[in-house]
């Protein structure tokens, strides 16, 4: 890993804004913006088009093993596509089946162990930006700024919610907050990499910060390490 390049890693539940902002701080900062969570969705979403049985954790890991995922940029400014061994998977990884699923899957040692050894090879070179829900306790231990992010469980039910109703028909929100509520219980409790704060991260609460000010809030702590 590149001494000369910035290496954050940004961790948190869903709906806390990781997206965004990594986006955000990426482009300010110059670097590869890497979401790792598109990473386990590409995984989800070729395991249910193959028509594989979520639960039998064996064939999804043979399958996360076999596959390569690429992060590329789109034509439109700040966007990317998300492509599967030459496929395009970048719609179908945010439909209802896969946000079903992808918990599941992730919960998988073989599948983290496989899409880990991808996402270091991304981060190598430094200069990268990278959100998820591992990254600065399993995936990049030795980044120079690690950042997990929170926000009160009514914000992030509502901007998942948000999220949900741009995208098709509207969904109740007692099922949203259900949803999320299991999905960070998988994340939690999982045996293989679970969802927490590395000891040396910094929280930072989003639930009254714009996306912009999370980023200059990172970019301040980022001037605090170098």
């Amino acid at each position: 890993m590149s001494e000369s390049e910035p290496v954050i890693a940004i961790d948190g539940p869903a709906a806390v804004g990781k997206t965004t902002v990594g986006r955000l701080l990426a482009q300010r900062m110059g670097c590869l913006f890497v979401d790792t969570g598109v990473m386990y969705r590409a995984v989800t979403a070729s395991a249910i088009y193959e028509g594989m049985d979520i639960a039998d954790e064996y064939a999804v890991t043979g399958l996360a093993k076999s596959i390569g995922i690429r992060i590329v940029d789109d034509a439109l400014p700040g966007a990317q596509r998300v492509i599967v061994d030459g496929r395009d998977v970048t719609d179908s990884i945010r439909s209802q089946p896969v946000d079903r699923n992808v918990s599941v899957v992730s919960s998988y040692g073989g599948v983290r162990e496989a899409m880990v050894a991808q996402q270091r090879e991304m981060a190598s070179e430094g200069g990268v930006v990278m959100v998820g829900r591992d990254i600065g306790t399993v995936v990049l231990p030795d980044a120079r700024l690690k950042i997990y992010l929170t926000a009160s469980p009514q914000v992030r039910v509502w901007r998942r919610q948000m999220e949900l109703e741009t995208k098709g028909p509207a969904v109740a929100f007692e099922a949203t907050r259900a949803d999320m509520e299991r999905r960070d219980r998988i994340d939690s409790e999982r045996e293989h990499s679970p969802m927490k704060p590395a000891l040396d991260a910094i929280l930072v609460d989003t639930s009254q910060l714009t996306a912009d000010q999370v980023v200059e809030r990172i970019v301040e702590l980022w001037r605090t390490v170098n």
